[in-house]
């Protein structure tokens, strides 16, 4: 059975992006994404929403990540070779490959679909992963914490869904970026 990991890189005022929409300030260190890299390893299939699809797909889309250098041609090449889900109304068809696209978030499903695998499934984007957490689906929570405050914006965790977790690792990088580790308690 795989675990369905929320993974998030966030303010440490909690935010994935500021009030502009803008997370350009979240950019990792090589150190970081080298870690980033690590963890992404494990996954093999990742649910999105439509908003984080359309920044993530830029890992198969725009020929400079893909290309670039070490770091960032290991993630694109992680990203390209993971299973994606993304559920939108919107999307007529996935631009990238191994991609479908489901009309509507179905607990039920993923229930099944963690069932069924032997590695890890990540959720990404904080909107899906509330319907997740909503429905007692997420497993792990791992957040990078970026040391800025933003004062506002998307929060990284959901506003309408207690979530308690019990933290299992944290690690410090040179930049003053944290990661921690969480396990969601039942």
């Amino acid at each position: 059975m795989g675990d369905l990991v929320y993974m998030a890189i966030m303010s440490v005022d909690g935010y994935i992006e500021d009030e502009h929409g803008r997370f350009d300030w979240a950019r990792p260190s090589d150190e970081v994404h080298l870690f980033v890299n690590e963890l992404e390893r494990d996954v093999r299939t990742a649910l999105y929403g439509r908003r984080m699809y359309e920044t993530m797909q830029a890992w198969e889309t725009d020929e400079s990540l893909a290309t670039g250098d070490e770091v960032n041609r290991e993630f694109a090449e992680t990203w390209q070779a993971t299973d994606k889900i993304v559920y939108s109304t919107t999307l007529e068809a996935p631009v990238t490959t191994r991609t479908r696209i489901e009309r509507s978030f179905d607990p039920e499903a993923v229930r099944q679909l963690k069932a069924s695998v032997d590695h890890r499934v990540s959720v990404g984007g904080p909107d899906l992963a509330e319907d997740a957490f909503a429905a007692g689906l997420v497993d792990e929570v791992q957040l990078i914490s970026v040391p800025i405050s933003v004062g506002g914006g998307k929060p990284a965790l959901p506003r309408s869904t207690k979530v308690a977790l019990e933290l299992t690792e944290v690690r410090s990088f040179e930049s003053g970026f944290v990661f921690s580790r969480y396990r969601v308690r039942s």
